[in-house]
């Protein structure tokens, strides 16, 4: 009875996980950079799935490679070897023009420093992810009316609205990252890709950031993030590890932490 009821259990979870939607899947990934007297490996043969709705974290020490995965996963830079897909697209090989137009219609970015642009509001620094996407053939640009909506939604979403007219250089840390989210919403990306981002930000900020995040992923929003706190990787449903360029199954431990 007891051998029935497991297999049965193991039926199910089988079936829940082919159901998923594979948002971004890396398969045998590696990077080398090159000299005239030197290779070096930042990357190897790494796999990594992540499916519509995950919350996945990349965690390691200083040099792991976590940096030449994001750019990877980001399309700011192409595998030396490997197949990377997203949304169902292979995209390992792609040139510089159509990296960039898959990246600002299926990637959201989320930065250690929040890169937004003072001269402009925060309303104006959201809008212009949409203003400079490209269209599809037989699509519409966006209306100004469409565009206003878009903004003031993903500022909902993040809670500063009241916010949408000041400048970025009026805001605190905690909220600048709060708008620097929003503009990464905006566009309805596939996934988020986060870059540390807590590392310009006091411990309650921080841990308001991830609060933030953690609620946006419960409501549906796709997330993979790179960080050395560990603390802040286990907001994450899966916790993965790189050292040397590799995926390891145990965690990383940084000097000075508790072993």
């Amino acid at each position: 009875m007891m051998t029935d009821l497991k297999n049965t259990t193991n039926n199910v979870m089988n079936e829940t996980a082919n159901k998923k939607e594979v948002c971004l899947q890396l398969s045998n990934i590696a990077k080398i950079f090159r000299t005239q007297d030197m290779e070096t490996h930042a990357l190897r043969s790494v796999d990594l799935t992540i499916y519509k709705g995950d919350f996945v974290s990349i965690s390691g020490p200083s040099g792991c490679g976590k940096s030449s995965l994001l750019a990877i996963m980001g399309l700011l830079d192409s595998p030396t070897s490997g197949s990377y897909h997203i949304v169902g697209k292979d995209v390992s090989q792609l040139g510089v023009d159509m990296r960039a137009e898959i990246r600002n219609k299926s990637i959201g970015f989320i930065f250690q420093s929040f890169n937004l642009i003072d001269e402009l509001s925060v309303f104006e620094n959201i809008a212009l992810v949409l203003r400079y996407r490209e269209v599809d053939s037989g699509s519409k640009e966006l209306t100004e009316s469409e565009i206003e909506l878009a903004v003031h939604s993903a500022l909902a979403q993040v809670d500063m609205g009241h916010r949408a007219e000041h400048k970025p250089n009026q805001l605190s840390g905690g909220q600048q990252q709060r708008i620097a989210i929003a503009r990464a919403l905006v566009g309805k990306p596939a996934i988020l890709l986060v870059d540390e981002p807590t590392g310009n930000l006091d411990s309650k900020n921080g841990d308001a950031v991830m609060g933030l995040l953690k609620s946006l992923n419960k409501a549906g929003t796709t997330i993979c993030m790179v960080t050395h706190d560990t603390r802040y990787a286990e907001f994450a449903d899966t916790q993965m590890h790189l050292l040397d360029g590799e995926m390891i199954t145990e965690p990383v431990f940084m000097i000075g932490e508790a072993s």
